[in-house]
């Protein structure tokens, strides 16, 4: 049935996707995970991966915070994703959103801004206009992008970080907690403090 919805993923991030999910009244019949530690999370059975057979037309949304695992789950798993919007979020009638992208509590995506698939927007996380996230970004709470700022696939924003208008930042970049981002930032590269100032290129 089209109604049946499931969570891949039994870590600490999957009780706040929870959370988002309860908030819109939608049921998730259980988590699925490779190595479960518990039974339950939030009264939702566990279900180990092996033990598992996806029903017909079931939908899935990966709850794991790691952009790198997510992605990896979603390339081996041949499962149909939904997304969620938490029912304290404010999205823009003219704004997108991906399959499998998860939007906490008091985020704020405004207008053209474009969500690719499977990110996670998190708490009170502002997206402004004409914004593009790639796949698999991470914006963490109270960071804030402001308008026509471009973040490249797999990248994370750190908790409080600012990021002024036409700044262009790369894949799988990794932004530091409080950090103000004034000019562009290549792929791959760790970036800290104010302004930021790049400490590393990791290795692809």
């Amino acid at each position: 049935m089209e109604n049946n919805k499931y969570l891949f993923g039994a870590s600490g991030h999957a009780k706040v996707v929870l959370d988002v999910l309860f908030s819109n009244n939608i049921k998730v019949l259980a988590v699925v995970d490779d190595n479960p530690k518990a039974p339950y999370i939030s009264t939702i059975p566990v279900v180990n991966t092996k033990d598992f057979k996806s029903p017909e037309g079931s939908q899935f949304i990966v709850a794991v915070g790691d952009n790198a695992i997510r992605k990896k789950i979603v390339n081996k798993n041949n499962f149909r994703y939904f997304s969620a919007v938490h029912s304290d979020a404010t999205i823009s009638a003219f704004a997108s959103l991906e399959e499998g992208t998860i939007v906490m509590p008091q985020v704020v995506v405004n207008s053209d801004a474009k969500i690719g698939k499977h990110c996670i927007l998190n708490s009170r996380s502002v997206v402004e206009h004409d914004c593009f996230l790639e796949d698999y970004v991470h914006i963490s709470p109270n960071a804030s992008l402001a308008g026509n700022v471009f973040v490249g696939e797999g990248t994370q924003i750190g908790i409080g970080a600012s990021v002024i208008q036409g700044i262009k930042i790369g894949k799988w970049v990794t932004v530091g907690a409080g950090a103000v981002i004034i000019s562009d930032i290549p792929d791959y590269a760790i970036v800290v403090g104010n302004p930021g100032k790049i400490i590393k290129i990791s290795t692809p």
